[in-house]
């Protein structure tokens, strides 16, 4: 099965990638890997999640967070080469949660991003990664994360 029927099992809509908000692109390709920019978390109705995890976010909240911007980088990533079919593996995540300072648990909120790469690519999803807190984030959302993938 390929990314995009899995894409179509797991119900994910990836119809609305989000235009940049200040002077960037969505995504570069280098040879045979695209940088995509950092995503935040877009809700169903086209609003950011906001909040500081471990204040008025739980865990189970932010990996919500990290999986809605997992759907927004598979949306920029679709819209940047056409298919997700056409990509090979996923090489590096970049996590950053925006989190109190005694905050722990960086790595189980990026999971959410995490685990739905691996559920749409399969072995090929596994990835090297960073989760890292922060003060603050742009807007008060949770998490951002940025991902650089090969394609075919």
């Amino acid at each position: 099965m390929g990314a995009e029927d899995n894409v179509k099992k797991l119900g994910l809509d990836l119809s609305h990638a989000a235009a940049p908000v200040a002077n960037y692109v969505p995504a570069v390709t280098t040879g045979k890997l695209v940088f995509l920019s950092g995503n935040g978390p877009t809700q169903a109705d086209g609003s950011m999640m906001r909040g500081k995890v471990g204040s008025n976010l739980d865990i189970e909240q932010a990996y919500e967070a990290a999986r809605l911007v997992g759907i927004q980088l598979l949306a920029a990533l679709r819209e940047h080469v056409g298919s997700l079919d056409n990509v090979s593996r996923v090489v590096k995540l970049l996590g950053m949660v925006n989190a109190v300072p005694d905050f722990e648990d960086h790595p189980k909120v990026i999971n959410g991003c995490s685990d739905l790469l691996i559920e749409v690519f399969g072995e090929n999803g596994k990835h090297a990664r960073s989760a890292v807190g922060m003060g603050s984030l742009p807007g008060q959302i949770p998490v951002e994360i940025e991902m650089i993938v090969e394609i075919k």
